[in-house]
């Protein structure tokens, strides 16, 4: 909401410098983005008076002049003096008062005012036109002032240009504040300040009576709950006087002609949108009226709005339609350009409805189409502010336009009003926030929000206006009374607490030493939205089944968010194509949160924690000693075993993942990961494909573990184990094993068959020759280390375990000794 400082002004006592308000907003919960201070291109730009005018001694179309500036320029002794200009300007005369750029003045264009001379004379500023000034297309010579117009006055504060604009981000709950009237009543809150609304009032009603000329029909009490029309006749378009544009441009508009401006204006200054509908341009009915008809659009309706585009409409939003015919208007966001107020309108007829927020919001995010009245009509407008809305506009239409205000209005109403009226408890309010605001501070807080409040018994009786549909509930009151009281004046205190120390659960630190641990592997935590696109699975060539039905979001905020995601993966992948974007070709990320799975037999979906990881790019940066290494399948298994070692877990075993059961991954480089015979993810290359749909060109290697197994199979206590004090033999042995034989495998297996002697195990070669080796075979040596940890082994001791090893790796592995 952009707020014009002096518009407020003129509503409200303000404090002399914007940055106080500013500071008050941000405290009572209204952020302010910007803070812009108009005319500032004018500074140094004044008004002045021609005091002589001269022929330049040196030309014959230039004049010498002396131009009076008052204070803005003195002599030695601090008496004003002229300022000496040299002027080619034909159309002023001496005594006439024009506006004048004095030294250090910069001009649209990149000029600068300086001191000159021209043609041999010093000249010491620039008498100036409009069009030099940026404020009119085209000019004929300087701009002459009206004769009472002040001397040495800034020209932006003469023009009223100059503004302090405030930018504030409102809140979705705060409609009332997407009008000036309800930044007013805010502010008069903040400052205990009396709010005045000097509205314009119709002056005289004259002619046909409205309900005589037009009829409104709701076809559809779900889409629309008030309509209420207004007509006014013999409307000269034209442009708005300066007042009015203005203000409209300081809120954010543009100004287009007279009639848009007052309804834009109306808007901004109440935030009740209205639409003007050209009444010539509607079909007259038999009975000589025009029949207004809201109801739901058919499905695949068009209508061209006045943006010159062409919407497709769906059942589910609401048109403004010619006697239910054809749709002149999309109800709540934009008019039809086949009804618009034109150069050659005539009577208009003005709209005042109030629409269902949730489908006027669907309609806004669907069509891509957003516009400041759907902004407001999605927040909820005041549904009794219609009809004096309509009032000011038609009064504006008088007073700038000409135009004949047809007595009365017409109000289609399918639903009435019924004031909210809320329980407070003072005694309440200061237990909820732990400060001693008075009785007479909550009454002055809540009267100045515009609540009616009956304070004469204990329990409160306050009645909330009908601008303020956040307000509900007595904490809603509650929340009120504390952010105008001040926040920051309540005096922190610890929770009450009776035999209880605080601390972490074992689930929270373990996922905390879940993310350092990835930390400390190199990686970057990011996070992504729950909200996902419904084309993730099948961009990723991701099966649905084992995940569960689509989670589907009733009002996504955008098209492409439209459900809960059911893997981790589709937001890292766009993580990684975002940076690859924007130069950052080596990427480590990770990021832990929640996946939804929904279900036929129940409301509430599954809701399933993860930890997931890419990797894409180099794993370090180049150096003089150490080449970089694109990151692969093995970088990713090593970060993934670090974290379940660092967590205790036991039996980890990689399973090679099966192509049709993991589409998404490149077969030979990807694995499933179990702990037992728990399953804990995948982990894999991702396939070239799923990775073209995300546009991605670069390799990436990912993981997904599924966080509620890691925390319940992770292990607190750390297994002690005695330094031996005995010696042990270590022997190596070649194995010629089949070439399916898995690294793991034969770990496990050597692991097994060593029995209790066997105390460490360690593949560390792999050996492939087809001229020494025999076909479909490998070498794989290991290096053993035998230890008893009461005695010193014999040497028949190790023989006879480790003849039992060799025999059972033969037995279940086709293992042979290599020579």
């Amino acid at each position: 909401m952009r707020i014009s400082y002096e518009w407020l002004k003129s509503m409200v006592e303000l404090p002399e410098n914007p940055d106080d308000l500013c500071r008050e907003f941000v405290r009572t919960g209204t952020e302010v983005e910007s803070v812009e201070k108009t005319g500032a291109h004018l500074d140094h730009v004044v008004t002045g008076q021609v005091v002589s005018k001269v022929a330049h001694p040196n030309s014959d179309h230039m004049w010498l002049t002396q131009i009076n500036v008052g204070t803005l320029h003195v002599d030695e002794d601090g008496q004003p003096a002229p300022l000496q200009i040299v002027c080619g300007a034909q159309n002023f005369n001496e005594g006439d008062h024009i506006i004048v750029a004095m030294i250090g003045a910069e001009l649209p264009g990149g000029i600068t005012i300086k001191k000159s001379k021209l043609r041999g004379v010093d000249s010491y500023g620039m008498n100036c036109s409009l069009r030099e000034l940026g404020l009119a297309a085209q000019s004929d010579g300087i701009a002459i002032l009206p004769a009472d117009a002040p001397i040495g006055v800034p020209i932006a504060q003469y023009m009223g240009l100059s503004d302090v604009i405030i930018d504030a981000e409102m809140t979705p709950n705060r409609p009332d504040c997407l009008s000036m009237h309800g930044v007013a009543v805010e502010v008069g809150a903040l400052y205990n300040k009396d709010v005045y609304f000097d509205d314009p009032v119709i002056t005289a009603e004259t002619g046909v009576p409205s309900s005589e000329l037009v009829s409104v029909d709701i076809a559809d009490s779900e889409l629309c709950s008030r309509y209420v029309a207004r007509v006014v006749r013999n409307v000269t378009i034209g442009p708005s006087p300066e007042w009015l544009a203005r203000r409209v441009v300081a809120a954010g508009g543009r100004t287009i002609n007279n009639v848009v401006d007052i309804t834009n204006y109306v808007m901004y200054l109440t935030g009740q949108p209205l639409h003007a509908f050209d009444l010539g341009k509607l079909t007259q009915q038999a009975d000589g009226k025009r029949h207004i008809v809201v109801r739901a659009a058919h499905e695949g309706e068009k209508l061209i709005t006045l943006d010159e585009q062409e919407r497709i409409l769906t059942p589910d939003m609401a048109v403004i339609t010619d006697n239910g015919q054809t749709p002149i208007a999309l109800a709540g966001v934009m008019g039809g350009l086949d009804s618009e107020v034109g150069e050659n309108t005539v009577d208009v007829l003005l709209e005042s409805a109030v629409f269902n927020a949730g489908h006027i919001s669907r309609t806004s995010r669907n069509l891509d189409l957003m516009s400041e009245a759907s902004i407001r009509y999605e927040r909820k407008v005041d549904p009794t502010a219609c009809v004096a809305a309509a009032n000011i506009a038609a009064a504006l239409f008088e007073q700038c336009c000409g135009a004949e205000v047809c007595p009365g209005h017409v109000d289609c109403l399918t639903k009435t009003f019924e004031p909210v009226t809320i329980c407070l408890r003072p005694d309440r309010v200061r237990a909820l926030c732990g400060a001693s605001i008075t009785n007479e501070e909550m009454e002055t807080f809540l009267t100045r929000l515009g609540c009616s409040v009956d304070s004469s018994s204990e329990h409160w009786n306050v009645i909330a206006p009908s601008n303020r549909p956040d307000l509900t509930r007595e904490a809603d009151l509650v929340e009120e009374v504390l952010r105008l009281w001040g926040m920051d004046r309540v005096t922190p205190t610890l929770p009450a607490a009776r035999n209880h120390h605080g601390g972490l659960t074992k689930d929270q630190v373990r996922i905390r030493q879940i993310g350092a641990t990835l930390r400390a592997c190199g990686l970057n935590e990011t996070s992504n939205y729950c909200f996902a696109d419904h084309r993730d699975l099948d961009l990723l060539a991701m099966p649905e089944a084992g995940r569960g039905l689509p989670v589907v979001l009733l009002n996504p905020l955008v098209a492409d968010q439209s459900e809960m995601r059911r893997s981790m993966l589709p937001g890292l992948l766009r993580s990684v194509a975002y940076n690859l974007d924007h130069g950052v070709a080596n990427i480590a990320l990770y990021e832990m949160g929640r996946c939804f799975f929904g279900s036929a037999d129940t409301s509430q979906p599954t809701e399933s924690s993860f930890v997931a990881a890419v990797l894409c790019g180099e794993n370090r940066l180049p150096s003089w000693n150490a080449k970089p290494k694109a990151y692969d399948f093995f970088d990713a298994k090593g970060i993934v075993e670090q974290l379940l070692h660092a967590l205790r877990i036991q039996k980890v075993r990689f399973v090679p993942a099966d192509s049709e059961v993991y589409p998404w991954l490149q077969p030979g480089r990807s694995a499933q990961i179990f702990a037992g015979k728990d399953l804990l993810g995948w982990i894999g290359n991702v396939h070239p494909s799923s990775l073209a749909n995300f546009a991605i060109d670069a390799d990436v290697v990912a993981f997904e573990l599924a966080q509620d197994a890691l925390l319940s199979l992770a292990v607190r206590e750390l297994p002690y184990q005695e330094v031996p004090t005995l010696p042990g033999v270590s022997v190596d042995i070649a194995l010629l094993v089949p070439e399916e034989v898995t690294a793991q495998t034969l770990m496990q297996r050597v692991t097994s068959a060593g029995g209790k002697l066997l105390t460490e195990a360690r593949l560390f070669d792999v050996y492939r020759d087809p001229l020494l080796i025999a076909a479909g075979k490998k070498s794989m040596t290991v290096s053993l280390v035998y230890r008893a940890s009461d005695h010193t082994l014999s040497s028949k001791e190790v023989e006879a375990a480790h003849s039992k090893l060799i025999e059972k790796l033969r037995r279940s592995l086709g293992a042979e000794l290599r020579g």
